[in-house]
């Protein structure tokens, strides 16, 4: 059972390298670059990565390029602000030692914010089927929560340890990624998918995914980190039903 890491990247010069030595025990390390402008395809062949240039197509098709272009079936997929930590690296070489009884493997997924790991909010485990065999499996083709959808039959397993996230540098950063990208990719998928807002579901959405996250999912057991994530759950829910309304017009 032989491992490809397939690693998605653009710009990314201050996380590549990270990501890459946190799988460089695996049989090959593959980065996915779209197109970027700093040292990350630098960084990541200096590191001994297969580096391929790919314009970005969005996440769900630029991850199964990677896919398709790996060199072995077992793929590990991988974002350049992940980390495959040591015990998660472990487990996978003690399922690849006595060989798979799974085709593919969900591994929870432990978000690091404001400089605490968050367990709550409805971050965690936030399970994740990273490691599968492609023969069956593949990315499933969505704008925004890409997964991979495995075939009818196919056995999936769970996995004990994590994958390490640190998916923004500061609080600020994730509401610009709300503005620039979550928020405006969950409305299209909407109205794709066939959803329609209203005025008053866009002044309800705020306060309803705040008492979710910060009670319900109890966010408040996070601290201040906890309330901030609340506070932005609250402003995504508000702006992404404002962006659907606006596709309806």
């Amino acid at each position: 059972m032989k491992i490809s890491a397939v690693i998605i990247a653009g710009n990314e010069e201050n996380n590549i390298g990270d990501a890459i030595r946190s799988v460089q025990w695996t049989d090959e390390v593959l980065v996915i670059d779209s197109e970027s402008t700093d040292r990350t395809c630098e960084i990541a062949e200096e590191l001994g990565a297969r580096v391929i240039v790919h314009p970005w197509p969005g996440f769900s098709k630029q991850k199964q390029f990677g896919v398709d272009a790996a060199q072995f079936d077992w793929i590990l997929s991988l974002d350049a602000d992940e980390r495959i930590t040591p015990e998660l690296r472990s487990e996978i070489q003690r399922i690849q030692a006595s060989e798979s009884s799974a085709d593919g493997y969900k591994i929870p997924r432990l978000a690091f914010y404001m400089g605490r790991p968050i367990r709550h909010c409805g971050w965690y485990p936030d399970w994740q089927l990273r490691l599968f065999d492609r023969r069956k499996g593949r990315w499933k083709d969505v704008l925004v929560h890409e997964s991979v959808e495995m075939q009818p039959g196919a056995r999936v397993g769970k996995l004990r340890n994590n994958i390490d996230h640190f998916s923004f540098e500061s609080s600020d950063h994730h509401k610009d990624m709300i503005e620039q990208r979550y928020a405006p990719l969950a409305a299209e998928q909407m109205f794709q998918n066939g959803r329609r807002t209203s005025r008053l579901a866009i002044a309800a959405a705020g306060p309803i995914a705040f008492v979710s996250t910060f009670f319900l999912k109890l966010g408040l057991l996070d601290g201040r980190a906890g309330y901030r994530i609340s506070r932005l759950a609250a402003y995504h829910a508000r702006l992404k039903h404002q962006r659907l309304f606006q596709l309806q017009q």
